[in-house]
């Protein structure tokens, strides 16, 4: 079996889609024991096939699996995916514009994909010195930062070094896109519990409203609130392939989702809108995948 790490930078907002929406709040999926923001497997898998389906047609089925139709059972596929959760959030600063939160619960979730768990150290060392009198640690000189709804003087700051392993790792994803490079030296890493509490306010929010034909008035009922993850965020997912039934009937699409999976793709709803595109980049298993 082979198995790979694909990471996701939001090239644009990305409403994931949730299983309940209060009121007039169209909300995102979360976790149900965590509360943070993902990406459902089911949502990743079904936009990947349909990619393939286009272009690959019958070995798509072989490839994914049969659906459930016309009376038939499905059969199981060759290809599976974990849900695609967060790694690093971008918070405005008006200290220094922007800066991407992370904890130890995402370095943790990540480190359990990498060759040899080289965060292992990182990790512990963030647990350790994350406390009520140092709150978070930064990967820049220890100076005021001024968050959205915090402000967090010298005193309550201690720099992390974090280059070597953080950087090693997205090594890949850093050569391919400019933005990204400023990670390594504008990270915050902030307990479980208070990561939480800045996501919650750094989602995006957009109130929309429809109006009456002809009128300057909201119809009935019209007005909702959508959420959304904002861009620059990164978010990392695991998948892999079974070993084939039939070289012969899905050797192309084996490839053919590898190149998907180092390409630009739109997940989530609200397409029309532009929501959801992502710049993908993939890690096989022999260069620092699971």
């Amino acid at each position: 079996m082979t198995q790979h790490l694909t990471y996701m930078y939001l090239l644009t907002p990305l409403h994931t889609g949730a299983s309940v929406d209060e009121g007039n709040l169209m909300g995102i999926a979360r976790e149900v024991h965590t509360e943070f923001p993902y990406l459902p497997a089911s949502s990743l898998r079904g936009k990947i096939r349909a990619e393939l389906e286009a272009s690959h047609g019958q070995q798509a089925e072989t490839f994914f699996g049969q659906k459930i139709k016309d009376g038939q059972q499905p059969t199981e596929g060759e290809v599976w995916f974990a849900e695609a959760t967060l790694l690093f959030f971008p918070i405005a600063s008006l200290s220094h514009h922007l800066v991407w939160i992370t904890c130890p619960l995402f370095l943790e979730r990540w480190n359990r994909w990498l060759q040899g768990s080289p965060l292992s150290q990182l990790i512990q060392q963030c647990r350790q010195q994350i406390t009520d009198n140092t709150p978070a640690l930064v990967s820049f000189e220890p100076d005021e930062l001024l968050l959205q709804n915090a402000k967090l003087s010298k005193q309550y700051l201690s720099k992390i070094q974090v280059g070597d392993s953080i950087g090693q790792a997205l090594q890949k994803l850093m050569s391919n896109n400019g933005m990204v490079n400023q990670i390594v030296n504008k990270l915050v890493v902030v307990s479980d519990e208070d990561c939480i509490s800045l996501i919650e306010t750094g989602l995006q929010r957009e109130v929309k409203v429809a109006l009456e034909e002809g009128q300057k008035t909201v119809k009935g009922g019209s007005f909702r609130s959508e959420e959304a993850i904002p861009p620059e965020t990164i978010l990392f997912f695991p998948w892999g392939m079974k070993p084939p039934k039939d070289e012969n009937q899905t050797s192309a699409i084996r490839s053919a989702i590898v190149e998907l999976m180092n390409n630009k793709l739109q997940f989530g709803g609200l397409e029309g809108l532009g929501r959801g595109w992502a710049d993908l980049h993939t890690i096989p298993d022999n260069q620092g995948g699971a």
